[in-house]
């Protein structure tokens, strides 16, 4: 059976945009890989997007999505970042979170340490899992 992670931050459009976007890259279809929002920005972090693209990775194409139960629901682990009391708890459900900075209206010199932090947690998720 094919694990699934959901990862969530308040906006979907930098940290949960970027881990999305490196287990996708690692992990290719043996993981599936689902982001939210519990409130959804407009598009993804144009600085995020950037980052991304240095290390090969794009995640142009992707945009922000509402948090539902149902993802929840449909997901092995869930992964938040800051999204605090807005992600639903659901029993039965592996729980991490990830204390991340927010790279919302920051430049890509800001956002690339916490491009790299993330990369390091999603390989040793990405470990656990495999």
């Amino acid at each position: 059976m094919t694990p699934s992670v959901l990862f969530v931050c308040v906006h979907n459009a930098g940290r949960s945009q970027m881990a999305a976007g490196w287990l996708r890259h690692l992990a290719g279809d043996a993981v599936e890989v689902r982001s939210a929002g519990s409130l959804p920005g407009d598009q993804v972090n144009p600085s995020a997007v950037r980052a991304m693209s240095e290390v090969g990775i794009d995640i142009s194409d992707q945009r922000p999505r509402v948090l539902t139960e149902g993802a929840v629901e449909s997901s092995d682990v869930v992964i938040t970042m800051g999204c605090g009391d807005a992600c639903p708890v659901l029993p039965g459900k592996r729980y991490l979170d990830w204390p991340l900075e927010d790279p919302a209206g920051q430049g890509v010199e800001a956002v690339r340490p916490i491009r790299d932090e993330i990369e390091r947690r999603v390989r040793g998720l990405l470990a656990e899992l495999l």
